[in-house]
């Protein structure tokens, strides 16, 4: 599915992560998460299909060793930086492009299987794919008479 694109990890709840043999909470990171500065904020996309839920975003000029993945329930977090690299001898005349951290933290619209997650980067696009926990639909319910 990711055919050698550069992967990112996703870190799981601390109690699974050796079982699972993950990354714990955003470790390999570049670079400090506790700076004190404001995080721009990442515009993405999610989208579902019946087996998985889709995350996209737009970030180029992020180097994929400094975005971090985080999933705590159906809580996604992502976090990274954007490093400027100005010109010599040369004034900015019109700046937009946020440049230095940011993160975006998500709720994802139904329970997902995170040890199956994945995540790849390709051209500035974070694409985190993951499968969706299939719930058990046949409840028995107890019927008490009073």
């Amino acid at each position: 599915m990711f055919n050698g694109k550069t992967k990112i990890s996703i870190s799981a709840p601390q109690a699974e992560v050796d079982e699972l043999g993950f990354l714990s909470s955003l470790q390999g990171t570049n670079y400090d998460w506790h700076e004190h500065e404001a995080d721009g904020e990442l515009a993405v996309d999610v989208i579902q299909t019946n087996e998985e839920v889709i995350v996209q975003s737009a970030m180029a000029g992020a180097n994929p060793d400094d975005i971090g993945l985080h999933l705590q329930n159906d809580l996604l977090t992502i976090r990274g930086r954007r490093v400027s690299y100005p010109l010599q001898n040369a004034n900015e005349a019109h700046q937009e492009i946020y440049w230095g951290k940011f993160s975006r933290s998500i709720v994802l619209p139904c329970e997902v299987r995170y040890e199956l997650a994945g995540a790849t980067y390709k051209n500035g696009l974070l694409t985190i794919i993951l499968p969706k926990r299939v719930a058990d639909s046949k409840i028995k319910i107890m019927v008490i008479d009073d």
